[in-house]
């Protein structure tokens, strides 16, 4: 019987950090580079996982998004076939109405944040690894976000700011694991640098490794790479020199995330 799927929420309590560009790309390589079968849920109302997918695949209808699989209790006809690997649950702006359909549904505080949890679990062996991509608050998204996942994967940009949004992700997960029994576990800090070499994100980067640990902080850094930019225009392409260039940063990510999963679960060597 398959297992199933490792559930991975990718967070940071400030915006702008780059998580939802990491989810994407960590759910992207899985599926095209290490052949797995990877579910990409946008639970963020601003949708930018679901356009930068979309824009990527040429899919030009959204259908059915998360919101509607709320309201119906089932997520399965949310699903949107990316490619042989990679499906897609989709978000819209009208997903800014979670909390006032929670509080409607459900008069428990445990039944509104495990809501998502109870959705995923008829679908949740289809896949190998399901990614969860949040706004930067602490809501309902992210309380039905870590109730779900298995891990969490911290985006810390090299700035101040950032790093305390980690610092507070970190608090609010053992909050959650103290006052509603979370079984989550950080899967690592994956630093995101504004400037590749540059001496405040080293030094960022360099606290990172004091508070959580040099073991937690990815030796791979996403370095400030103008191809990802670019791909927010065009899609994710992989033609050129520099096109490879951005997916090997991925690639290398998602490695090193494999390999901390595999020492959390003690599966020995990956074959990968």
């Amino acid at each position: 019987m398959k297992m199933a799927a490792k559930t991975i929420v990718v967070g940071n309590f400030k915006g702008g950090v780059g998580k939802t560009k990491v989810a994407v790309m960590a759910s992207w390589e899985l599926a095209y580079e290490f052949n797995k079968k990877v579910l990409l849920i946008d639970m963020d109302p601003q949708a930018n996982a679901t356009t930068l997918v979309a824009r990527s695949s040429g899919i030009s209808n959204i259908g059915a998004t998360i919101f509607e699989g709320f309201n119906a209790g089932d997520l399965s006809n949310t699903i949107i076939n990316v490619n042989e690997n990679l499906d897609l649950i989709p978000a819209a702006v009208s997903f800014k109405n979670l909390p006032k359909f929670l509080y409607s549904k459900f008069s428990e505080d445990i039944q509104q944040i495990t809501y998502l949890k109870q959705l995923l679990e008829p679908i949740k062996n289809k896949y190998d690894y399901i990614f969860i991509d949040v706004p930067p608050t602490i809501s309902d998204y992210s309380d039905n976000a870590m109730m779900a996942a298995d891990y969490v994967l911290i985006i810390l940009q090299a700035q101040e700011l950032s790093l305390e949004g980690a610092e507070t992700y970190v608090s609010y997960l053992q909050f959650m694991a103290d006052e509603y029994d979370a079984d989550i576990q950080v899967v690592g800090v994956l630093p995101v640098l504004l400037r590749a070499g540059g001496r405040v994100d080293m030094s960022t980067v360099e606290r990172a490794q004091d508070i959580f640990g040099t073991d937690n902080v990815y030796e791979n850094y996403v370095k400030h790479l103008e191809r990802l930019k670019a791909w927010d225009v065009t899609g994710i392409a992989n033609q050129d020199q520099h096109d490879k260039k951005a997916h090997q940063v991925f690639i290398n990510v998602v490695q090193e995330m494999l390999e901390k999963i595999d020492h959390f679960e003690g599966e020995g060597d990956l074959d990968e």
